[in-house]
């Protein structure tokens, strides 16, 4: 699995210590967004160069930190096929994926300490779409795939 990390300064905090993480386990990644603080990218910048590589498939998932994790979520959100979840805790991160098929993890720096970031980046990538879901559940989830997939089609083009 390919990963993008990118932050503003809000969230730079944070996510050195995800990359520190990401290191550590071996993953594959590339920070996109603030290397240090000295030359701050801001947070629409940032999700706005990762959400489309994303997208086109050059990375599998993201992770992208700003204060609250909702103005990286809102960009993200704007490129097809790009499922973006702000996440405050181990749960939701899990739900995002296994319920929403979420390819992007957000979660904001001001809100969301490292240890409890780390646990959450642990389980969005550990966790596949429908994993530990009851039999009934994943076939809404079906259904809700084609869904998305065709109201993408009408506000996108096919």
């Amino acid at each position: 699995m390919k990963i993008a990390i990118g932050s503003d300064k809000s969230g730079f905090a944070v996510k050195e210590a995800v990359k520190a993480y990401l290191t550590e386990t071996g993953a594959e990644f590339d920070d996109l967004g603030t290397t240090d603080l000295d030359h701050v990218v801001p947070y629409y910048a940032v999700a706005g160069k990762v959400a489309p590589l994303v997208q086109d498939g050059t990375y599998d998932r993201a992770i992208l930190i700003c204060g609250t994790g909702a103005g990286m979520c809102v960009v993200s959100n704007k490129f097809k096929g790009v499922y973006a979840v702000a996440c405050e805790g181990v749960y939701s991160a899990k739900m995002a994926r296994a319920i929403n098929n979420a390819n992007v993890l957000c979660m904001g720096g001001w809100i969301v300490g490292p240890e409890m970031a780390l646990e959450m980046v642990k389980t969005f990538l550990a966790t596949e779409w429908c994993q530990d879901l009851e039999d009934w559940r994943k076939e809404n989830m079906k259904k809700f795939a084609v869904q998305v997939s065709a109201i993408e089609d009408s506000v996108y083009g096919e």
